[in-house]
């Protein structure tokens, strides 16, 4: 009698792990509930697997919190889970989930500062990517600067236009920090290699420069020819005479059109007035208009001019200049 009682425990016993075994493999290879579309999941720094499974099931996209939280204890993948944001695409079982929690492969976002913004332009860009996680709300340029180590420097330049990708979370002072490093590199691999007799005592100055020819020409073929003209009036002590800086000194006030009166007023930034380079950049300028200012175009010509297509005529002589601001600028 005992015996038969064993027997049937055993077979009842038997039965009941291979039905378990059988679900367990179900629900491991199942697809989860998601939509047709998929769907973004966020897991949070320091979310535990229990957490982790109560919110997979509260959510609805799984059946068990138990089976889950055994497959991954199973497979080994408890410890190794990293958090940030994933696309579970539809068709997704437990299984291929906890491969791609335990690979990292995170959403990426984009963010694109472009050549020849100025720092206010930048920082209005990141306050709208919203996968940034804010953090300079109500600061000001110098504390931004305190922020980022570096509590002397103007920020004006100082990033490198480019397109960052960059996962959900990522603090905006993180990513200012990346675009700070990237200019910084940049601009030092230029200055190694930079011309003989180039007029500029210092990578900072090479980066005020670089932003001027950055705002005066939107081809890149005239960047050297730009660069040309204003490293021989360096040469020559003349005074720069570039539009972008008078606006830039302007501020808000300026209101798209540069008046007599502008020209004269003195601000720090007004190089129809001071000789020299202004106090700092006036723009972010790309890796062409730096690599443009080590390495001016040859030439005599001291003056250029906007023609009609944006495009500008190079003079070597104020003479021939003011003929080609007749021509093109007063259409006479």
């Amino acid at each position: 009698m005992l015996n038969r009682i064993a027997g049937l425990l055993i077979i009842t016993v038997s039965l009941l792990i291979a039905w378990f075994v059988m679900e367990f493999k179900q629900f491991a290879n199942t697809p989860m509930k998601l939509s047709k579309e998929g769907v973004y999941y966020l897991l949070e720094p320091g979310t535990s697997l229990s957490g982790l499974a109560r919110d997979l099931m509260d959510k609805g996209m799984v059946d068990s919190k138990l089976y889950f939280r055994l497959l991954a204890r199973w497979q080994g993948s408890a410890a190794k889970i990293k958090a940030g944001e994933y696309h579970l695409q539809s068709g997704m079982t437990p299984n291929a989930l906890l491969a791609l929690l335990v690979s990292g492969s995170v959403t990426s976002y984009t963010l694109t500062l472009v050549e020849g913004w100025n720092f206010l332009q930048v920082l209005s860009a990141i306050r709208q990517q919203s996968a940034l996680k804010q953090t300079l709300e109500g600061l000001s340029d110098d504390q931004v600067m305190q922020r980022l180590g570096h509590p002397d420097e103007h920020p004006e330049g100082r990033f490198l236009p480019d397109t960052y990708q960059f996962p959900r979370g990522t603090s905006d002072i993180s990513f200012l920090n990346r675009a700070y490093k990237a200019m910084d590199q940049r601009l030092k691999k230029e200055w190694e290699k930079r011309e003989k007799g180039v007029p500029l005592k210092t990578p900072y100055e090479a980066l005020i420069l670089a932003s001027i020819v950055e705002k005066e020409t939107g081809y890149p073929s005239e960047r050297t020819q730009i660069a040309g003209v204003f490293t021989r009036r360096l040469r020559k002590e003349m005074k720069l005479q570039t539009d972008p800086t008078v606006i830039y000194g302007m501020g808000e006030a300026y209101d798209g059109n540069i008046r007599r009166r502008d020209l004269k007023r003195d601000t720090p930034y007004n190089t129809y007035v001071h000789k020299g380079l202004p106090p700092t950049p006036i723009s972010m300028p790309g890796g062409d208009a730096i690599h443009a200012v080590m390495h001016p175009g040859k030439g005599k010509s001291l003056y250029f001019v906007a023609k009609s297509g944006g495009q500008h005529y190079f003079s070597n002589t104020l003479r021939e200049h003011n003929n080609a601001v007749r021509k093109y600028q007063l259409k006479r």
